[in-house]
């Protein structure tokens, strides 16, 4: 099958067999058993034995679950015996209305599929694979004269070798770090690059070898690149032998200054080899997960090997776990995680899964290279494989004491804010400007796993006077609440808050109570934290209720930590957008607003004429003059600048 064919590439669905089976029966959007059923069987009637994805949709058409089967008529037969399901799939069953049907070539196909639907969708009764982050590459550009070294996250664009995944930021950054010590190689963009005249500072304290400013010629830094490439490669003691043989030779040619730089070089990579908290020599590249399962929770942990250097490991807690088998749970988690993540030629387990091969088939045919799935017998590789066991063992107790704690938490914002139970979505609130500039709004969003990162929302200001935080407030609600309305009415969707904090004091809860009256929503829980005396350094905040009362904590109150914790988020996020935004304004031009201007015909424009004020006054005919600015674009930019006339 070639790349085109494959379902987790772009427009894939159009070459496969898609049919949406509407079947929906009369009945209405209550749980029904014998509506379900009658629903899933008037789509048996046209399943073929052939392999392929089913999606379960509800009367509203929300994607309930997604399926994968080896011959759909027997998979979805499987519904409606009803005697033999779980409760979890008879809830299922008696929520579906409709169904959608896609045909694969093969199972492996299918297996591909359902991992991208679901990642898609993120239907109510499918193993979730809650991530909200993608993974850190180190990308080695090969697109210049003297490449550059990053950290590199999200579509690869750029001409280049990446070597990842690295399982956080810090592990990327500390090893980034050392490989500037041991290869010297640039890090800086190619605008700062082909602007300097002199080396920065990074020269200066030996982490750059400044190919910016001729300090290196071409060939000395292509073998400083081919180094670096060994290294990522898994071949360090053979860069390793390289330096020791080079400083000797310094030294004997009483070069002694180069010797200390290549001494300092072998300290760096003595550092790398020293800070790996495994030993993974021998291994090559492997991808190493173990499972632990306690109290209704699973726990994975993934260990990440690439060229027999561990590059970090993260531990990861699948949702909608309940009533499902750990092999269940193990199979999709790793489908879902390898539909972003390029696999490793070897793929390491804690325990045997009864799709193990095909999952390996299904890799395989994604990464168009063998790729296999084993379970260790004796060896390095089940010694790493039991380090990945009690790491996934000692994640889980760790998860399990924090949502306890979390748990009790809640239970007292529930208590102290006269909640019915604990809030499990709590929605956060402020505003952000420089007197009355870039201003914009941020949401955050809390629940009982913590912040939910993928939630978060920034409302630029459109309407309301941006000097006013009161009308700023009204506005952000108007339009968080006024949509929430129009997509989810009957609230069923997890979308709406269980509570509301704002950002202020009363001020603020009247503009937001005021606002939310206005669209007919009345039964929202709304907190206002406003800072107390010293502006809040004590500890002494204020929390208002939207009648008028207002309550203190005890300066020590674990509670009071937490409720802080959530408003210093929102700060962090406003604050932060509020940064890029005003960044964005800084270098935006007048000529922007031009439609069909790119980057190329502005910085033309701005070249010939100097200024955007001198483009908006030129003549037709100066604009026609511009180099690389043809007739039909300056017309564009006449009549944009001069259409009264």
């Amino acid at each position: 099958m070639s790349k085109a064919d494959r379902p987790d590439q772009p427009n894939a669905a159009s070459r496969f067999n898609e049919e949406k089976a509407t079947y929906a029966v009369r009945g209405a959007d209550a749980p029904d058993l014998e509506t379900g059923v009658a629903a899933i069987r008037n789509v048996l009637k046209t399943l073929p034995h052939k392999p392929g994805v089913y999606r379960m949709h509800d009367a509203r058409g929300d994607v309930l679950y997604v399926g994968k089967a080896r011959a759909l008529k027997n998979r979805v037969n499987n519904y409606v015996q009803i005697d033999r399901l779980p409760n979890r799939l008879r809830r299922m069953v008696a929520l579906t209305r409709s169904m959608t049907i896609v045909t694969t070539n093969s199972e492996a196909e299918a297996l591909l599929l359902e991992a991208q639907l679901i990642k898609r969708y993120r239907p109510a009764y499918n193993v979730l694979l809650r991530d909200d982050k993608s993974f850190p590459f180190i990308l080695l550009r090969a697109d210049h004269k003297f490449p550059r070294i990053q950290k590199h996250r999200g579509a690869r664009r750029h001409k280049g070798q990446y070597y990842g995944p690295f399982a956080s930021a810090g592990s990327v950054n500390q090893t980034l770090n050392a490989l500037e010590k041991l290869f010297l190689l640039r890090s800086c963009s190619d605008s700062f690059f082909n602007n300097r005249d002199r080396p920065c500072l990074l020269y200066q304290i030996k982490r750059c070898s400044a190919p910016c400013v001729g300090r290196i010629d071409d060939g000395a830094y292509a073998d400083l690149v081919a180094d670096a490439k060994a290294f990522l490669d898994g071949k360090s003691s053979g860069v390793q032998a390289k330096l020791a043989a080079e400083m000797e030779a310094a030294a004997e040619g009483l070069d002694f200054e180069r010797a200390a730089m290549l001494r300092d070089r072998l300290k760096a990579l003595t550092f790398i080899q020293g800070s790996q908290a495994i030993n993974a020599q021998g291994i090559g590249d492997a991808d190493i997960f173990a499972l632990a399962h306690r109290n209704g929770v699973m726990g994975i942990q993934a260990f990440f090997i690439r060229g027999g250097q561990n590059w970090g490991h993260r531990s990861f807690f699948p949702s909608h776990v309940s009533e499902l088998g750990e092999d269940e749970v193990f199979t999709s988690f790793l489908a879902q995680f390898y539909e972003d993540v390029p696999p490793a030629r070897l793929i390491l387990l804690d325990r045997e899964l009864a799709e193990a091969d095909l999952l390996a088939q299904a890799l395989s045919e994604r990464a168009e290279r063998k790729i296999e799935i084993a379970v260790p017998q004796r060896g390095d590789r089940v010694r790493l494989v039991a380090q990945a066991t009690r790491n996934a063992e000692e994640a889980l107790d760790r998860r399990l004491a924090e949502s306890t704690t979390q748990g009790k938490l809640l239970q007292e914002v529930a208590d102290l804010f006269e909640l019915s139970e604990p809030p499990k979505r709590i929605e956060i609130y402020d505003n952000s400007h420089i007197q009355g500039t870039n201003a914009l709004g941020a949401m955050v969003v809390a629940g009982p796993e913590g912040f939910i990162k993928g939630q978060y929302r920034k409302f630029n200001i459109k309407q309301a006077a941006t000097d006013d935080d009161f009308a700023m407030m009204r506005e952000v609600f108007q339009r968080r609440f006024g949509r929430a309305q129009e997509e989810d009415p009957d609230r069923d969707n997890g979308q709406w808050p269980d509570l509301v904090l704002i950002d202020g004091g009363k001020g603020q809860m009247s503009a937001v109570k005021a606002a939310l009256e206005e669209i007919g929503v009345e039964d929202v829980p709304l907190i206002a934290i406003a800072k107390g005396p010293n502006h809040g350094r004590e500890g002494r905040e204020i929390f208002h209720f939207p009648d008028g009362r207002e309550i203190t904590l005890p300066v020590n109150a674990p509670v009071l930590f937490y409720l802080q914790r959530l408003r210093d988020e929102v700060h962090r996020f406003a604050i932060g957008a509020h940064r890029t935004k005003r960044s964005k304004a800084i270098t935006a031009s007048p000529l922007d607003e031009v439609p069909g201007i790119g980057p190329s015909r502005k910085k033309a424009l701005l070249m010939h004429f100097g200024t955007a004020r001198a483009v908006r006054s030129a003549s037709l005919e100066d604009l026609q003059k511009t180099p690389g600015v043809s007739a039909a674009v300056a017309q564009t930019v006449h009549d944009f600048y001069h259409s009264n006339g």
